[in-house]
């Protein structure tokens, strides 16, 4: 047989180590397979993801290899009755050819090369003869398909997920079926591609749930390719070098929650333990491995139980502790600058601090995959054809923000839909329309290359986080849309000022929408409101001119899988949206002030103009904030923190 995938040449000292620097995960390994015994299995296949039981028999597999203890391979005998009675392996969408496929080849075909020894002749091979018969089916599926969806989706996780469940029984069965070796080069083919299309700052535009979802496949099939042929792929991989400041810039203040642009099924489905400890080991990243260890020791449990993300956190003992590097440093980040800007995905995050209860604003704008994902696609559709690009979990959200403070999410990003709209997000309406192509699943696909948005200039220095983002040309072009340019500011003591610059060739109405979790009540004076939201509350001070303001309830749909219609997301948000009278030209000044839930004492905001540059001038508790932006982007200079059309300065 294939000798064991994933550890073949270290397999005593991962014995070794179970007793003493490994104890921890070999515990956690071992309690999942108590919990793996307390499920009940279906003598059919459900409508549902049956993609879990690939795990369990990993699970079960490797724990029978390492102790030698028969409950496991009693337990394991158990999941490959459905695994190998199933005549697909899924049901609702693309049986045999997407993602259950793809978990239960990677899964099973582990488990035949860690336990299949111990197996009869006969269970040894019905294992194998369903391993080679669901390998071919996923196999002809992604030559047959090449050109559309996952075989050549290079920025998705369906791609990854299935290609490296396709080397994964490639390689188990290679010794045995020697046109499994078509399947594992088919799939290093695939990830030299993805490797090379992967953006090299790390982001992730379907956001921090399916990064944690997806991107851990990326790092199965690198490692599978290290263990298996001696390549080395990991110190090749810009993406994967770079991807834990993504993940860890994405994280809410407590980080225990995530920012959660982009699909994201809940707030709590954000930290694979296995692949931070992975990345950890190869790149050695300290706060990855501290982020890991805090995620074990305080909030692994919480998001077991409230995660969405399905087989979730606890089905990755395994890869825990293959992966778990006791030689790795650790390090909290609490040193690091607390903001950080994207490029590619045109994500600027600031932050006021590294502490819990700390002020962050997440803030982005890109066309549909990113940069590079969006110029790359659009080439190889006019070269080959192909469509590469599968943006479904992009947002119609360029030039939209996220505020968080004092614990509570104050303005809101939608999460997930199946219907994207811009107005789901706090982002600018033209005469009611959004963004072109939106109010669908996937508002990116066959939209022309024009259609672009783009941060044009960020910075992140001395406290103050500032940048401008320009989605004119996200809009359809009989509106005749020449400007949508946002100026936001997060300055060292928490308010987030915006300045948005509107114009159009004809006169249009104007709409600026804030997401919040409660609705937002008028404050005694006209142009404030106040909008709770638990442990925090936002005050919103609006500068501006024969607006027309309502407070309405946007109502969200969501079913993040189609194989599961019970997981179907229904939630409302509240929306305050500011009108403007029919013009050319509109400008709104906002200055959006974070509190604690029991403080309601808004700031004194002034606001002056001269020729393009704006002043707002904001006084709280003896401490005076001044910001001016220039509408035309010029240098600024002065006292302060200056940049492009932007200029900083405290006095207390």
């Amino acid at each position: 047989m294939t000798r064991p995938l994933l550890f073949a040449d270290r397999e005593d000292q991962l014995r070794a180590e179970l007793r003493d620097v490994r104890r921890p995960q070999l515990r956690r390994l071992l309690e999942e397979c108590e919990r793996l015994r307390t499920l009940e299995l279906p003598q059919e296949h459900p409508l549902a993801s049956i993609t879990w039981i690939g795990a369990g028999a990993a699970n079960l597999a490797l724990a029978y290899r390492l102790t030698g203890q028969e409950q496991y391979l009693q337990e394991l005998r158990r999941y490959l009755v459905p695994a190998l009675s199933f005549p697909h392996w899924g049901r609702a969408n693309l049986p045999d050819h997407d993602l259950d496929a793809g978990w239960l080849c990677h899964g099973l075909g582990q488990a035949y090369t860690w336990a299949g020894d111990a197996l009869s002749e006969g269970e040894r091979t019905a294992l194998r003869e369903k391993l080679i018969l669901q390998g071919t089916r996923l196999y002809d599926f992604a030559v047959g398909s090449e050109g559309g969806w996952w075989s050549v989706s290079y920025w998705q996780n369906h791609n990854w997920i299935c290609y490296a469940g396709l080397a994964t029984v490639g390689y188990a069965l290679a010794d045995e079926h020697p046109p499994a070796r078509e399947w594992t080069e088919r799939a290093k083919a695939n990830f030299d591609t993805v490797l090379d299309m992967l953006t090299e700052d790390g982001s992730n535009n379907e956001g921090v749930v399916y990064w944690r979802y997806g991107v851990p496949w990326l790092v199965i099939y690198l490692d599978l390719l290290k263990q298996q042929e001696g390549i080395d792929w990991f110190a090749r991989s810009d993406y994967l070098r770079e991807t834990f400041w993504y993940r860890l810039y994405q994280a809410a203040p407590d980080l225990e929650r995530i920012i959660n642009h982009g699909d994201c099924h809940d707030r709590r489905s954000g930290h694979p333990v296995a692949m931070y400890y992975k990345l950890a080991s190869e790149y050695r990243i300290p706060q990855c491995q501290w982020l890991a260890d805090t995620v074990v020791d305080n909030f692994f449990w919480r998001e077991a139980y409230e995660s969405d993300v399905r087989p979730g956190v606890r089905a990755e003992a395994y890869q825990e502790l293959l992966w778990f590097d006791p030689t790795a440093p650790s390090q909290d980040p609490y040193q690091l600058p607390a903001s950080r800007y994207f490029t590619d995905l045109g994500l600027v995050v600031g932050r006021t601090s590294w502490d819990p209860d700390a002020v962050m604003v997440s803030f982005k704008a890109s066309p549909g995959g990113g940069h590079k994902a969006w110029e790359t696609s659009h080439r190889l559709k006019k070269e080959t054809g192909w469509s590469t690009l599968n943006a479904g979990h992009h947002h119609p959200d360029a030039g939209t923000y996220t505020l968080l403070g004092y614990g509570a999410y104050l303005a809101l990003d939608e999460g997930y839909s199946s219907r994207k709209k811009t107005e789901h997000h706090n982002a600018i309406l033209v005469d009611g329309n959004g963004f072109v192509n939106e109010d669908r699943y996937h508002v990116y696909e066959d939209l022309a290359h024009e259609y672009t948005a783009e941060i044009l200039t960020a910075s992140v220095e001395g406290g103050w986080t500032h940048a401008v983002s320009e989605t004119q040309a996200m809009y359809d072009r009989e509106l005749g849309v020449e400007r949508v340019r946002r100026h936001l500011v997060l300055t060292p003591r928490g308010n987030l000022v915006l300045l948005d610059d509107l114009r159009a060739a004809q006169p249009r109405v104007w709409t600026w929408l804030l997401q919040t979790e409660n609705p937002a009540v008028e404050l005694g004076e006209s142009g404030q409101w106040i909008a709770d939201a638990g442990s925090g509350r936002l005050i919103v001070r609006a500068i501006g001119e024969g607006e027309q303001v309502e407070s309405v309830v946007t109502a969200v749909h969501a079913n993040p899988t189609s194989s599961t219609p019970s997981l179907a997301i229904e939630k409302v948000q509240h929306t305050l949206r500011r009108s403007s009278p029919r013009s050319t030209t509109a400008r709104f000044v906002s200055v959006l002030q974070p509190r604690p839930w029991f403080a309601a004492d808004p700031a004194e905001v002034a606001v002056s103009e001269s020729g393009t540059q704006v002043t707002i001038t904001i006084t709280h508790r003896g401490v005076t904030e001044t910001v001016t932006l220039d509408t035309e982007l010029a240098q600024m200079s002065g006292e302060g923190v200056t940049g492009p059309g932007f200029r900083g300065h405290s006095v207390q």
